[in-house]
């Protein structure tokens, strides 16, 4: 019988096929994890693993004991999953926000999840306004949010990225910069940028609406926009150009707007925030079935 520690060192180094990543998955060293694979191979009779300087592959055995054990395992750790949850009392009610469509779809998708597994749970999805920042959580009115991040308010718990995408800039059709490929950071000198206001705080606001560019000039300022509906008809009016998610290009497509990537902008980055102090199971169950990263 292979014991637990066993089983997740050997399936984590075959999805890795390396050593290091093996130990910082785990938790543990490089050394553990090679004591691990030997002593298992020896157990089985046979190598699992072909090593060199330079790489680590699965051997023909190894291979089947991976694809005999995923599944397996799987089912083991989703029936602890359950197990779990129910020893936590899934229960309740929980308010979720978004403030993009591909939010929205996470958000829903997640709360579809979890509604099979806890039917006697009762969960909404509700879109925020671009303006409304965090404040829905800080007044009550939401258990869970997915946002743009940074959030930097200290009554608030930030938990994984759940979602990265590229920036872009929003330009009229017309405007001289749109035909590009894509634009820099200094490209904004002078631009009118449209931007958002209400409840969003100056840190937020100075991360995705700069002020200047890397060098020092002035970044514009163009009207300000409560919605996602604003910016887009303000930008397709020629009022300003506005920052934005790729992803828009393909959930706001408009023959007045042009998507031009910003090629040395960090990704945007968005993640699930929730009131320290409201935690709970179904919460923390939500956040496990919302998932790992997408880009």
């Amino acid at each position: 019988m292979l014991e637990r520690y066993e089983l997740e060192t050997f399936l984590t180094l075959a999805e890795e096929l390396h050593f290091g990543r093996t130990g910082e998955r785990l938790g543990v060293s490089t050394g553990r994890v090679s004591q691990t694979v030997k002593k298992l191979e020896r157990r089985v009779g046979t190598p699992l693993f072909a090593r060199t300087s330079r790489s680590v592959a699965l051997t023909p055995v190894g291979r089947r004991l991976y694809e005999d054990l995923l599944p397996a395992h799987r089912r083991i750790r989703a029936a602890l999953e359950r197990a779990t949850e129910a020893g936590r009392g899934v229960h309740g009610r929980l308010r979720t926000g978004f403030a993009t469509p591909w939010g929205g779809e996470l958000l829903t998708a997640a709360a579809d999840t979890l509604l099979t597994r806890h039917p006697g749970c009762e969960i909404t999805v509700r879109e925020v306004p671009l303006d409304g920042g965090v404040r829905p959580l800080q007044d009550g009115e939401l258990d869970i949010q997915l946002t743009a991040l940074p959030v930097r308010e200290p009554e608030l718990t930030t938990g994984p990225v759940v979602l990265r995408d590229d920036r872009v800039l929003l330009l009229p059709a017309a405007h001289p910069l749109a035909g590009r490929p894509s634009l820099g950071a200094e490209d904004l000198a002078g631009l009118p940028l449209i931007t958002t206001g209400g409840d969003n705080p100056r840190h937020w606001l100075d991360h995705h609406y700069p002020r200047h560019t890397p060098s020092g000039a002035a970044v514009g300022r163009g009207p300000v926009a409560a919605t996602w509906q604003e910016v887009l008809s303000h930008v397709t009016a020629g009022r300003g150009v506005a920052p934005g998610a790729a992803l828009g290009a393909r959930y706001h497509p408009r023959p007045g707007i042009a998507y031009v990537p910003l090629r040395d902008a960090p990704p945007l980055e968005y993640g699930l925030v929730w009131p320290t102090a409201a935690e709970s199971a179904l919460l923390r169950a939500f956040v496990t079935a919302v998932g790992t990263p997408r880009t």
